[in-house]
């Protein structure tokens, strides 16, 4: 399975956990634009059952500021997804890898954009470090 993301997992139900991955990331600047229920869309549309399944869009708005700043494209990148997913014994939780999405931007941009992924992962880190405890 690829990897661009970070992730963890924790004993609970989504809907428990939401909550508290909403407010993890609120601590650390970050705000959920958005919020697509997977599931209910699933039954929706394609009337297909589907286990419980979030993505939550998350955005600190001084990191979206800069990066567009940079590079109004970066637009494309944003805001960053956060998925809830519900397993049998627990919810997986990824959050997509800044430095991943950050090394598709040519080499110029990479330049002048130098550690800010990095602080944004230190950031999206600390939020998934919160809901262990």
């Amino acid at each position: 399975m690829a990897s661009y993301g970070i992730n963890i997992k924790i004993k609970g139900t989504l809907d428990e956990l939401k909550p508290r991955v909403i407010q993890a990331l609120k601590e650390q600047g970050f705000g959920v634009l958005t919020e697509i229920d997977v599931q209910k869309t699933m039954k929706q549309r394609l009337g297909v059952d589907y286990k419980p399944y979030l993505i939550l869009g998350a955005c600190n708005p001084g990191f979206a500021h800069r990066a567009l700043s940079a590079d109004e494209e970066i637009g494309l990148l944003l805001p960053c997804n956060v998925v809830l997913r519900q397993d049998e014994d627990g919810v997986f939780i990824s959050i997509q890898d800044p430095e991943v999405m950050f090394s598709v931007l040519d080499d110029e941009l990479k330049k002048s954009m130098f550690g800010f992924p990095q602080e944004v992962k230190q950031h999206l880190n600390a939020a998934l470090q919160a809901l262990k405890n």
